[in-house]
């Protein structure tokens, strides 16, 4: 167990700060081996459905060309659509994210809501008022169609899925909401990679969408981001049982033998992992401290790789390794002024109540290019809110008490307008 964080609470002047302590996350479980551990983590036809509603949308074209026939789509609800349609809100997750935003864990979702204590009854965005809205990305693996899904033909798309772009997920979801009867929706928020798909929502669908809250994103893919996020995806495509993603092939076919790629992502996460937390967090959490009684100078670890290695056994309990290297791909590709001429003319599309908001601390995205997104989105005085944090990019989602009030005060904007 690694020693608890203390956080820095901002005060007036760098040095003034007050300390308190945050709850330890462990830094290691006992890992089952290799043989013991599924070859993927996605959901799979057969497995329990839990609170996910599916639709089918059809053939979807691709921006870089070819086409996915029979797209299908895994989406949670809360609250009821109003008779208007006026109160519906789109939530967006991130990379590793799901469809199941808030709700307790149970038969077919192994862990509670990502974004807990910021939706439900009562809450920010308070479901007896808002019906929420909450879609697996096309690409992902938990309900819709990715890698992991079967093909017409019975077997798996494997390494046949193919590279998808953050426009073709919002064309998914644009279906998705069709189907729901939402023509227009109050909010569209998301953070991270779904940050990108609110962004892309504003530009494609400006008409659409009255309220947006892009959360510690930039307007393009950076080349630090990209260089990052292409190292995870080397690491997932050199272990051998990656096989060009047709690993994926044995799930369905031989699934108590196949063997999936689970060092591969595991060490992807435990890169990305390190990318979404601050230097600081690490250096006040685990310093040079040892893991347990292990002697890092005689072979033993040191406690924040235990901690890196947790999270990316973690992970390859609930994700598919070629769902990560199709999503990353995607991410890779965003550049919401893509044959739009430019960022600034892309986003002078954009005709709705703005939120933008970054994590001081984050180095992956750092607050400038919120700052940046900001100033082009036309937001007064061109500054985001800033949440306070010391987790690093992560903090989107762990400061639910911060972002949540930034949610509820967008809303009241829209509602307002």
């Amino acid at each position: 167990m690694s020693a608890p964080i203390e956080r820095m609470e901002p005060g007036p002047e760098p040095g003034s700060a007050r300390v308190r302590p945050i709850a330890a996350v462990p830094a290691r479980v006992d890992d089952p081996t290799d043989a013991q551990r599924p070859a993927t983590g996605a959901w799979l036809p057969g497995d329990p459905v839990g609170r996910r509603r599916f639709v089918d949308v059809g053939t979807v074209a691709l921006e870089l060309g070819g086409e996915i026939p029979e797209v299908r789509v895994a989406y949670e609800t809360w609250g009821e659509l109003a008779p208007d349609g006026s109160n519906a809100v789109l939530i967006l997750h991130a990379l590793t994210g799901d469809s199941h935003v808030t709700g307790a864990s149970g038969v077919g979702h192994p862990t509670p809501g990502w974004w807990d204590e910021v939706i439900g009854p009562g809450r920010d965005i308070d479901t007896d008022r808002w019906f929420v809205v909450a879609p697996n990305v096309l690409g992902g693996c938990q309900g819709t169609t990715g890698p992991s899904s079967l093909r017409d033909d019975g077997r798996a798309w494997g390494a046949r899925f193919p590279h998808v772009t953050v426009r073709d997920q919002v064309e998914v979801e644009r279906r998705v909401a069709d189907h729901l009867g939402v023509d227009t929706w109050a909010a569209v928020v998301g953070g991270s990679m779904g940050g990108m798909r609110v962004l892309e929502w504003a530009t494609t669908h400006p008409e659409r969408v009255r309220g947006i809250a892009p959360l510690a994103v930039s307007a393009t893919a950076t080349a630090d981001q990209i260089a990052v996020q292409s190292i995870q995806i080397d690491a997932i495509q050199a272990d051998p049982a990656f096989r060009g993603g047709d690993y994926l092939l044995d799930v369905h076919t031989d699934p108590q033998h196949a063997r999936g790629p689970i060092e591969g992502l595991a060490i992807a996460r435990r890169l990305a992992h390190f990318s979404y937390r601050s230097a600081e967090e690490l250096d006040v959490r685990f310093g040079r401290q040892a893991q347990g009684d292990e002697d890092p100078l005689r072979g033993g670890r040191f406690a924040v790789q235990s901690y890196l290695e947790y999270h990316g056994a973690k992970l390859t309990r609930r994700f598919d390794a070629a769902s990560y290297v199709v999503l990353t791909r995607s991410m890779n590709s965003h550049d919401v002024g893509r044959d739009r001429g430019g960022v600034a003319a892309a986003l002078r599309r954009v005709d709705a109540e703005v939120l933008v908001a970054g994590v001081e601390s984050d180095r992956l995205y750092p607050i400038g290019e919120q700052h940046r997104l900001a100033h082009l989105l036309g937001v007064p005085g061109g500054r985001a809110k800033i949440v306070r944090s010391p987790h690093g990019h992560d903090g989107f989602l762990i400061e639910r008490d911060q972002v949540g009030r930034m949610l509820g005060e967008l809303l009241a904007r829209v509602v307002a307008r």
